[in-house]
């Protein structure tokens, strides 16, 4: 088969190399010529484990090539995938969805024969009914399908999602489109991987229900965790009784700063406006989206707490920036609110994360970017871990001490136990145990 995917940027480049390492000749498309250039280079401009080298395999073997003009690779393509980004619009919050239907012009002008367009891309109900809409206005003449084919890659792990995947979603209602969609995903069914065929507009709302019941999750067990530190409960050990009933898993259940990314916050307050739109408000929704937003700076709050009620002055020392581990995501992550909470009330911040400081630098303003998490340790009032990296999971804790003008940590990601933090002098809090905040009043 022969593949394009108009859009270079997470989404349409993990997809994009993934099909070609299924044995598909696949060209990405991307108007930016610096990140063709760089990619065609061999250099990747987002983190993503093992994506560098799924692409320069598939270059070497010439079933991935990058292009910034797309009339090649869709005249040539059987599929054609519209990856590209639908950020948050200024003002309403309502999807922008401009990148996608300039796409789907872009599409119509070059395409010869039969075409199947696929919205990759997370969009809101409706949208392939007007991009469907577009193409027939700008190519009356035109023989095409477009199909909903919704991703569900988490960062960090998304070359296994692609490969082996819960589940894929294709909606569409033309037969020929279906057998297509069938060929192109023909490699995943030695996997089993399960397809659902489904309505264009079912599943488009799969993608935006999917994530806002994970946005869901999240948020309740993090007022779990802030109940289980008012009554002394324990909110991992409520989590891990929770989660070994089937009917709701373990997943997602990890008390926490609250969740970021590129993907809830945007469709989370996405879905809200389609259904206000349609008259059908999703106050459970609604509601996720305020919490998450409030807790963040609260995260903030905590660590002030941690420090007598005050941080004026001191050094606090941040590990982790990225929104989760093993990504440069820098996209409303938790830190960026917490790290300017903290700066208003007149903090001095050290940071260090393995991937994300050249993403933060351009959001964060004031902020001393260290070489590694010892020298981020070094003469500060107060630790605080964000993003669960590995390596923040081990650190030498004693060396720790050592360098830090006053032994004050605050574990948001609960990856250290309090009573081995107590037994090596620290004031350790956490989130939502009560060892943790018992520790704390008792140093204070």
């Amino acid at each position: 088969m022969r593949v394009a995917m108009i859009g270079s940027g997470y989404v349409g480049l993990v997809s994009g190399a993934c099909f070609a390492d299924f044995g598909h000749v696949v060209t990405c498309v991307d108007k930016d010529p610096a990140k063709i250039e760089a990619l065609t280079r061999g250099d990747i401009p987002i983190f993503e484990p093992g994506l560098d080298d799924l692409v320069a395999t598939n270059v070497k073997e010439g079933r991935l090539s990058f292009a910034t003009d797309l009339t090649e690779a869709v005249r040539s393509a059987d599929a054609v995938f519209i990856a590209v980004g639908t950020p948050s619009r200024r003002g309403d919050g309502h999807a922008d969805l401009s990148y996608v239907y300039q796409a789907a012009r872009d599409i119509a002008k070059v395409m010869d024969g039969y075409t199947v367009i696929v919205t990759k891309s997370t969009v809101p109900v409706g949208t392939g009914d007007e991009v469907e809409r577009i193409v027939r206005e700008t190519r009356p003449d035109a023989d095409f399908a477009v199909v909903s084919n919704p991703e569900f890659l988490r960062e960090g792990a998304a070359i296994a999602d692609f490969k082996r995947p819960d589940r894929i979603v294709i909606g569409t209602d033309d037969e020929r489109a279906r057998r297509v969609m069938a060929e192109v995903y023909r490699p995943l069914y030695l996997n089993q991987a399960p397809i659902l065929y489904t309505g264009r507009r079912t599943a488009e709302l799969t993608k935006y229900a999917a994530n806002a019941f994970l946005a869901t999750k999240i948020t309740f067990i993090n007022e779990i965790a802030d109940l289980c530190e008012k009554v002394g409960a324990n909110v991992q050990e409520v989590a891990r009784g929770i989660g070994l009933d089937n009917r709701i898993g373990g997943k997602f259940l990890h008390a926490g700063p609250g969740y970021g990314g590129s993907c809830f916050p945007k469709d989370t307050l996405a879905l809200i406006k389609t259904a206000q739109d349609a008259g059908s408000p999703m106050r459970i929704v609604e509601t996720v989206a305020a919490v998450n937003d409030q807790r963040k700076r609260a995260m903030a709050r905590k660590v002030i707490a941690a420090c007598g009620g005050s941080v004026r002055g001191k050094t606090v020392a941040v590990l982790g920036l990225t929104f989760k581990p093993n990504t440069d995501d820098m996209r409303e992550a938790p830190a960026l609110s917490i790290i300017t909470a903290l700066q208003d009330s007149g903090a001095r911040i050290r940071a260090y994360d393995p991937e994300g400081m050249e993403q933060a630098q351009s959001l964060l303003e004031h902020v001393t970017y260290c070489d590694n998490a010892y020298d981020c340790v070094e003469g500060a009032d107060a630790l605080v871990i964000v993003t669960e990296w590995n390596a923040f999971r081990a650190l030498d804790l004693d060396r720790v001490k050592g360098q830090m003008k006053a032994p004050i940590v605050v574990d948001l990601r609960n990856i250290y136990r309090a009573d081995e933090m107590a037994r090596r002098g620290f004031l350790y809090v956490s989130v939502g145990r009560p060892d943790g905040a018992a520790d704390a009043d008792g140093l204070m």
